[in-house]
């Protein structure tokens, strides 16, 4: 159900992004930059279509515990028990959201929506997808109380559909508001990798769970926030944006003489080592004067980046409207498509010439199934006339991509 709601609340989201991306152009202040907004609406993306699958994990613990352990009967009729369980779950999601910041195994899958050097609406969008896997643990109580299943799910909409207008630098301070509520100028605080600001203000609705745990702060505007993360992603891969954080912690873990420490180390504070491996592999110092990722490319071969994400994005919301009415091996096959398009496009925003030929691959193997298939991936019966259409970009698309991005033998990166 939250993917189709998400679906159908896609169009408000896209017309608030463009909204914003117009007030910046004019302001000549924050302005986007299309490779980041590229990589982090795939990356949302990608969570929602992998939560197709993931949702069962929550979802099903979730039913499990309510039916073998509910004190109460909660019902949902009486506008009370909304507002009480609303506020239940944004508190319950204040303790999840900072122990995705104190704990290694938490923030591999949190550190995915802090990876953007950028903050605009997109990065809203930019979500983890294997939040699913461990995140249910804290949300157990809701369960235990007797909140109904589909009860939760809808409070847990509102709680994550509240959060994406607070991810702008086009909103300023908001006076009182930003003394109760979760804010523009609270969350940027959030999303910094400053000192000062580092894991502060992690409320989801209000920020007095903050003010009453000792982790609020103000943004300072003699302190200007500075995003991202201490470990720079600097990538546009989506998958190796997912795995990051699980492979260095799993390198270390593995480096670790202890067999204590390498248990240990999943629950520890991330950037945190075992002494001997600190000793043998230490972190680079952090430099927040680093320069911003920002691979070149040239303006038509980011066009070409730029369609190709557009067509898969449509068909990724395709794709989450009708799952439902395919096999899992027809769905499992789909979301591979689709995460192959997304990872090899913003492949080739990354530069490499690897990319080059997996997009030919990509784009093979699409051809192929329109030829040979009248269905596309058994959900929808294509006329002859849309196969031919389909076949026509794909070739396009193939031509394209041989004239646009050459190969220098020299640095290994795509000629201008």
């Amino acid at each position: 159900m939250q993917e189709k709601i998400i679906t159908f609340a896609s169009p408000v989201f896209f017309l608030l992004i463009a909204i914003e991306f117009i007030v910046a152009r004019r302001r000549q202040k924050h302005l986007y930059r299309i490779n980041d907004a590229i990589n982090s609406l795939s990356l949302g993306v990608l969570s929602q279509i992998t939560g197709v699958f993931l949702k069962i994990i929550p979802l099903g613990i979730y039913a499990w515990v309510l039916q073998h352990t509910a004190i109460f009967n909660i019902e949902k009729n009486q506008w009370w028990t909304w507002v009480i369980g609303l506020l239940l779950y944004d508190f319950l999601y204040y303790w999840l959201h900072r122990m995705g910041h104190e704990t290694n195994l938490l923030w591999a899958a949190h550190v995915v929506h802090h990876q953007s050097e950028e903050y605009n609406l997109t990065t809203a969008l930019r979500q983890t997808s294997t939040g699913g896997v461990f995140g249910w643990f804290f949300y157990l109580p809701m369960a235990i109380l007797g909140f109904p299943l589909d009860m939760f799910i809808v409070i847990a909409l509102i709680d994550l559909l509240y959060q994406f207008w607070i991810h702008t630098q086009q909103i300023g301070k908001l006076g009182w508001f930003d003394r109760v509520f979760v804010s523009p100028s609270n969350h940027r605080v959030h999303h910094a990798v400053n000192d000062v600001y580092l894991d502060k203000n992690y409320g989801g609705i209000l920020i007095i769970w903050d003010r009453l745990f000792g982790t609020f702060i103000e943004e300072n505007d003699a302190e200007p926030v500075v995003f991202g993360t201490r470990s720079p992603l600097r990538s546009w891969n989506p998958i190796w944006a997912n795995i990051e954080v699980y492979y260095a912690v799993a390198v270390d873990a593995l480096r670790a003489r202890s067999w204590w420490d390498k248990l240990r180390i999943w629950f520890m504070p991330p950037g945190w080592k075992p002494r001997d491996v600190a000793q043998r592999f230490p972190s680079k110092a952090f430099d927040i004067q680093r320069p911003l990722f920002d691979p070149q490319l040239d303006n038509k071969a980011m066009w070409y980046c730029l369609v190709q994400f557009t067509i898969a994005l449509q068909i990724g919301t395709h794709f989450l409207m009708t799952f439902e009415s395919i096999s899992v091996l027809d769905a499992v096959s789909y979301c591979l498509w689709l995460t192959a398009s997304y990872w090899f496009v913003c492949g080739l925003m990354d530069n490499a010439k690897r990319y080059v030929p997996l997009e030919k691959c990509r784009l093979g193997v699409t051809l192929l199934l329109v030829v040979f298939d009248p269905t596309w991936f058994s959900t929808t019966i294509l006329h002859v006339n849309v196969r031919v259409v389909i076949g026509v970009v794909c070739v396009l698309s193939f031509i394209a991509l041989l004239s646009l991005f050459t190969r220098s033998e020299t640095d290994g990166h795509f000629s201008h």
